[in-house]
């Protein structure tokens, strides 16, 4: 299975027998917060974690791909999804609304998306949420998502294998708190790819890795 960055909260991953999944594809901001290139690719499925413009922009994704959207179970192309109630903010979504966390297991690898996840976890989700081998996590800081030192916290928790850092501050994105560097202080152990796509194999996943990628457009 390969996991590959767009940019922002967009992640393209690929199966072993060619199936393409879009996460959050983006839009890009006429407002110019958003400097990543407009997504170019095609999916089979494509999951919506919320209805902002740089999460749910679905007419950017090439082909005729399935949609999912919102909580509970989702059995698409083999592939069960389970959507899990979250939020944008840490007032119950009283200023941001909603936010979906997708999880499922493409080529026997777990993966969990947390989009723009706004508030610590309580213990009955992180059960419903279980293992994860790679979890895909917002780090760029309030107002959008969860402050960096509780996301760290959070990951102490949750134990995935990787975690791949997003929706952070860079010269692409231009709207969050916290950057790369922000990261490297808190956990200097994380893993600089160079590169903006990496390929995970059921059973040899990392443990206890900070993979930070590049953007691919």
């Amino acid at each position: 299975m390969k996991v590959k960055w767009l940019g922002v909260a967009c992640f393209l991953i690929t199966g072993s027998n060619g199936l393409k999944i879009i996460m959050d594809p983006y839009e890009i901001d006429p407002r110019g917060n958003i400097k990543h290139a407009p997504i170019n690719e095609s999916a089979d499925i494509v999951t919506v974690s919320h209805e902002h413009g740089d999460h749910n922009h679905v007419a950017a994704v090439r082909g005729r791909p399935e949609i999912i959207r919102g909580a509970g179970t989702h059995s698409v192309r083999g592939i069960e999804f389970l959507g899990v109630a979250s939020y944008h903010d840490n007032v119950s979504g009283a200023q941001r609304g909603p936010n979906t966390i997708f999880c499922f297991t493409l080529d026997g690898v777990r993966v969990c998306h947390c989009a723009d996840l706004g508030h610590m976890l309580d213990d009955k989700t992180l059960q419903a949420i279980g293992h994860v081998d790679v979890l895909i996590f917002p780090t760029g800081g309030p107002p959008q998502t969860l402050d960096l030192k509780d996301a760290v916290a959070l990951w102490d928790k949750m134990k995935p294998g990787v975690v791949i850092p997003m929706h952070f501050l860079s010269p692409k994105l231009l709207f969050p708190k916290y950057g790369m560097e922000d990261l490297l202080k808190l956990r200097p152990d994380s893993i600089i790819t160079g590169k903006n796509e990496v390929e995970f194999t059921a059973g040899k996943v990392p443990s206890g890795q900070i993979m930070i990628l590049e953007p691919a457009l």
